[in-house]
């Protein structure tokens, strides 16, 4: 053993020279029996008159032996220099036990971080999804309140009589105004009031509200999905109201419209399969569309194709576009949109009486155009021109042949602002309350099926129940 790991050897058992004279006096070399060269050393103890007792010597004799092993296991890592390691001659060694733990620790930090990250992420969504949860309860609660005020008069025994009910249901029809009364007022007929609760509780429309009427009520949205990217900030949902086989009234379309190649049409089996963002298909179309305008209806996805006013019709079954033409004098990449922005400047839409399209010309003055189509050659069958400047809404719909417009795309508490019905040519103001939960509105369209409207709420999908009287 060289030198100095004999030294060290010596220091780390506790053993120093008392003296500091001639190595020689302390250290002797001579050949053994065999012939091998040894060494030999003694050391007189600086605080000892006699020796100690054989079981000391011994002990010490055991942590000499021990440090030895040590020493050896050290060398044989090649943790210390001189001794197959990398590192310099006479390197502490203890420092090798100390720094290599140190090594892994920041690893084992950024791990905990992100493991940390990841629980706060989960938190915020488990709250949001609480909030999402309450707000839903709430508006249940309340919606419930208000139907047990309106329940019908009991009679004798608290079992209605059909003469109350006879009489209730000749009651005078309520007007949209004063709009204060909206949501207590309604036509009475013989409906078991259960029932009215559970199909106003799940939004199906009502039996006296089976035709055609106007808006008078406009409920609480309801997220029935949610876009995970930013390519879902804008977008478009839909739902087939007369569709054909193999879709069914189930089957769900999607298309995230952020982008300037939007293509991708994303089909669900189902409402769950897109709150789980699940696709059962993916279509990629032949052209890109422009915007949240686009409806499907009959089988087809009507769209406008980008940076032009023309109109396309894609096949569903056979993924193909089946027809296109072009809508005279449209505005469109921006001249006309929406006041959100968002190239809004032609919408399509679908009523219980077919397909339109929402659009303005330089001729109207950015004021809305209304066109019924065809939707097997997308010709146009007849046109109005309203008095509502397209860029003062935020986006429309039509229900029953009558156009309703949007006040804000921002506010919580927009309203419905604007009616124009085709029927009679005239237009009029309104106030039905309509709240932006999230607020960016970039899409609602009605879906005469459910007697629903439809929507894209910055990144959500929802839907809100409406209400219609006979007019």
């Amino acid at each position: 053993m060289p030198g100095a790991w004999l030294s060290l050897l010596l220091l780390a058992g506790g053993i120093a020279p008392s003296a500091r004279g001639d190595p020689a006096a302390l250290l002797r070399r001579e050949n053994d029996g065999s012939g091998r060269c040894t060494y030999s050393f003694t050391v007189a103890s600086p605080g000892e008159a006699s020796c100690p007792e054989a079981g000391a010597v011994a002990q010490l004799r055991d942590e000499l032996a021990a440090l030895t092993a040590r020493l050896s296991r050290l060398e044989g890592a090649g943790g210390v220099g001189g001794m197959g390691g990398s590192g310099p001659r006479g390197a502490d060694v203890s420092g090798v036990w100390s720094r290599g733990p140190q090594r892994a620790a920041p690893g084992g930090c950024e791990e905990l971080q992100r493991a940390k990250e990841r629980l706060e992420e989960e938190k915020g969504r488990l709250e949001r999804e609480k909030e999402e949860l309450g707000r839903r309860l709430e508006s249940s609660a309340r919606e419930i309140a208000r139907l047990r005020a309106a329940q019908c008069p009991s009679g004798t025994g608290g079992v209605p009589g059909r003469d109350t009910l006879r009489s209730a249901s000749k009651a005078p029809r309520w007007e949209p105004e004063p709009l204060s009364y909206q949501e207590l007022q309604s036509e009475r007929t013989e409906l078991p009031a259960s029932r009215l609760m559970e199909e106003t509780a799940l939004g199906r429309p009502r039996a006296e509200d089976s035709g055609c009427g106007e808006l008078a009520w406009v409920g609480e949205p309801v997220v029935l999905g949610r876009a995970d990217t930013i390519a879902g900030k804008y977008g478009v949902w839909m739902k087939d109201p007369e569709p054909v086989a193999p879709f069914t009234r189930e089957t769900t379309w999607r298309v995230d419209t952020v982008g300037t190649e939007v293509r991708q049409l994303f089909q669900y089996e189902a409402a769950e399969q897109l709150a789980r963002g699940y696709p059962a298909k993916v279509h990629v179309l032949p052209r890109p569309l422009e915007s949240t305008g686009a409806v499907v209806y009959r089988g087809g996805l009507f769209f406008q194709p980008r940076r032009s006013r023309a109109l396309a019709r894609y096949d569903l079954r056979a993924e193909a576009i089946s027809a296109e033409r072009e809508l005279p004098d449209a505005g469109y990449h921006g001249q006309f949109p929406y006041s959100w922005g968002g190239y809004t400047d032609i919408d399509l839409a679908v009523d219980e009486t077919g397909l339109w399209v929402v659009y303005s010309t330089e001729k109207a003055k950015g004021a809305i155009v209304l066109s019924k189509l065809d939707p097997e050659t997308l010709e146009i069958r007849r046109t109005w021109e309203t008095n509502i400047r397209k860029q003062s809404v935020a986006n429309s719909f039509i229900i029953c042949g009558t156009l309703y417009t949007v006040s804000s795309y921002s506010a919580p508490n927009a309203t419905i602002n604007f009616a124009y019905d085709t029927a009679t040519g005239t237009s009029r103001s309104l106030s039905i309350p309509f709240e932006n939960r999230f607020q960016y509105l970039s899409m609602v369209d009605y879906n005469p099926a459910e007697r629903r409207l439809f929507a894209w709420d910055s990144y959500n999908m929802v839907a809100y129940p409406v209400r219609l009287v006979h007019a």
